[in-house]
């Protein structure tokens, strides 16, 4: 079975899940979006607005910053793999509760099982916080900038992760965009020391 099929079937699950409180006010799942074979994957924390009308991850202003980001890095937004900790819309756009993306991880780990990628970026501190270790997200930055990027080890997937701002943040806060593109410099940089180049 294909990968495409394989996170088909993952996402008819996610639109029939009942495990927590944020299934009673979706409008639609926002399951992943990308390249099922992508060697770089995105990690946000959960649908927006937008996101829960579309069913799709990052399609509001926050998404198409990312794509900006990801063009600068070279890639076209179907190179890559996005998800979320969390598959429904939180109410108002809070962060997730501990409870909620519990519920949901086993969703991500098995997206990330099947996509087996090389890479994984973790937008902002909710992500980073689930796939790293509970921190802030200055300090996480400042630990891998120091000593180069973590390492995701679970089940199958072994692979390298950065851990950077999320777009609506540097809505919020432009400054911060300078910050977050030496971040992905940093990918970039150990992509070209694994592959010999940056593109996908």
């Amino acid at each position: 079975m294909s990968n495409a099929k394989k996170l088909g079937l993952i996402a008819e699950k996610i639109a029939q899940c009942k495990k927590c409180d944020l299934c009673q006010a979706r409008t639609k799942t926002v399951p992943g979006v990308g390249n099922p074979n992508a060697e770089v994957v995105f990690i946000g924390e959960g649908p927006g607005k937008s996101e829960d009308q579309e069913g799709e991850p990052f399609v509001g202003r926050a998404g198409a910053l990312l794509n900006n980001i990801i063009e600068a890095c070279g890639w076209a937004r179907e190179q890559i793999y996005i998800a979320n900790i969390v598959k429904c819309r939180p109410p108002d756009n809070r962060n997730p509760e501990d409870e909620e993306s519990a519920a949901c991880r086993p969703f991500l780990d098995l997206q990330l099982k099947v996509i087996n990628p090389k890479y994984i970026v973790c937008l902002g501190a909710v992500a980073s916080k689930h796939l790293v270790r509970e921190s802030s997200l200055t300090a996480l930055r400042y630990d891998q900038n120091r000593d180069g990027l973590y390492k995701y080890e679970k089940d199958t997937v072994n692979a390298k992760l950065l851990c950077t701002f999320h777009p609506a943040y540097l809505l919020r806060n432009p400054p911060k965009k300078k910050e977050s593109w030496q971040d992905m410099l940093i990918l970039l940089s150990e992509m070209e020391k694994d592959n010999g180049t940056n593109e996908l």
